[in-house]
């Protein structure tokens, strides 16, 4: 059984599960990988994304961003993922070929100004 695309993603743009199971077809001695989706399974969009990380795990919270005053930026976490450092530096690899690919097809990003906090009395905090 193939893996379906949801009917609002494009049709030109294979889901990861499709790209998945192209990639273990041309490639001789990997298993087959059967990519399926649980009953609870959501899209969600995200344009925030804090990492944390400890020896053991990275952990990933996505949410959405929305500012109603010049003073004050609110983030509405809706999600926590926990990576071990090698999924999450797999993940790290994926992401930068497609980023690469992305920026070969439609142009590079350009990304806002980082943003340096002002300098804190009594120094740096640990």
């Amino acid at each position: 059984m193939g893996v379906q695309v949801p009917p609002f993603a494009p049709k030109s743009y294979p889901s990861i599960g499709e790209k998945t199971l192209s990639e273990q077809k041309s490639t001789p001695g990997q298993p087959e990988i059967n990519v399926t989706r649980k009953p609870d399974y959501r899209d969600s969009y995200a344009n925030s994304v804090q990492v944390r990380m400890s020896v053991w795990d990275f952990f990933l919270v996505f949410g959405t961003m929305h500012q109603e005053s010049a003073a004050q930026v609110e983030i509405d976490n809706f999600q926590g993922v926990f990576l071990s450092p090698q999924q999450a530096k797999a993940l790290w690899n994926v992401l930068g070929q497609n980023l690469a690919q992305y920026e070969q097809t439609f142009g590079a990003l350009a990304l806002e100004p980082k943003f340096t906090p002002p300098a804190q009395a009594g120094g740096p905090v640990n």
